[in-house]
């Protein structure tokens, strides 16, 4: 019963904290003329991937490398799918150029990378696949140059901004803070809960811890990405809504992966490659969504919301 109780709670936490997060996240850009898709590629992509981190690196410290990597799998599968999808049908996602060019390849180039590393018996022709150590410093170097990107491109976009001060409407320095790290905190705290009261829901209920990562685990850290961009949609911040998803998937391979196997190296379970090739078949969807007139509209949407769906019926039959 407590476990109920802690899960409706964890939600409320989830859907107040995004509200703040996206509210005092967007006014500050607009203060500090940084172009909104960047502030969704880093300030709110990080702080909604924090629960993945958190339970990944956990999972690899306990040696639970099922859950580690069905975490990230489930949880970017269910980003590019279910929340983009879920976006685009209450309103359609326009689409930056630079998101086209850049943001979506370099998640593809992040979930390929992730295949070939974890493809030690057919590449390497040693007797079991995992994600080494070494492995996980070449995903934290990506992260680097990923990070390098994001900065440049923030410095140029001020410097080419405007000088005079735009900041009406836009509150207190301190309010935005305030507002910011206080529905990051619930973000945060409900995504825990979440997790938490969930999986013991789970495996009360008989299912085994793999397909409670792939999906119960998968899910509830993938809640803030969820409710915040949903919430972004709704306010029209539809820069913040897709830079989050690009953002948070490719945090959750390279830096949560790459942290958690330098502390643990991550066995990789056969069944695994499967989601690895959905992931990335999804992520070449999602370009060609994304080019279609620079925008996901609501029969984009649709389609990813349906794919996730037999996505989920097959997993769980699968195991």
């Amino acid at each position: 019963m407590l476990s109920y109780v802690l899960l409706i709670v964890g939600l409320a936490l989830l859907i107040k904290g995004a509200d703040f997060f996206v509210e005092g996240a967007s006014k500050i850009a607009a203060s500090l003329h940084i172009p909104p898709i960047l502030i969704g590629l880093t300030i709110v992509a990080f702080g909604t991937s924090s629960p993945e981190a958190a339970v990944s690196i956990v999972a690899a410290m306990e040696e639970n490398a099922g859950v580690a990597l069905g975490n990230v799998l489930g949880s970017n599968i269910f980003n590019i799918t279910l929340v983009i999808g879920l976006t685009a049908l209450i309103n359609p996602l326009k689409v930056e150029s630079a998101t086209i060019k850049k943001e979506i390849p370099f998640t593809l180039l992040a979930s390929v990378a992730l295949l070939v590393l974890m493809s030690d018996v057919a590449l390497q022709f040693i007797g079991n696949n995992a994600i080494t150590r070494s492995d996980g410093l070449i995903f934290l170097l990506f992260f680097a140059i990923f990070m390098y990107y994001v900065f440049e491109v923030a410095r140029n976009s001020r410097e080419q901004a405007p000088d005079e001060n735009s900041n009406k409407g836009q509150g207190t320095w301190g309010k935005n803070i305030v507002m910011t790290v206080g529905g990051l905190v619930g973000i945060i705290f409900g995504g825990e809960l979440v997790v938490d009261s969930s999986t013991k829901i789970a495996i009360s209920l008989g299912m085994s811890e793999t397909l409670v990562g792939l999906t119960i685990v998968a899910v509830g850290t993938s809640l803030p990405e969820l409710i915040t961009s949903v919430t972004a949609a709704i306010k029209k911040h539809s820069e913040i809504a897709l830079g989050n998803i690009v953002g948070s998937n490719i945090f959750n391979i390279l830096f949560v992966l790459g942290a958690s196997s330098l502390i643990s190296p991550l066995p990789v379970d056969s069944k695994l490659f499967f989601d690895v090739i959905l992931m990335i078949f999804f992520t070449i969807v999602l370009f060609f969504f994304s080019r279609s007139h620079y925008r996901i509209g609501k029969f984009e949407g649709i389609s990813l919301v349906i794919a996730y769906i037999a996505y989920m019926v097959f997993i769980i039959i699968r195991n």
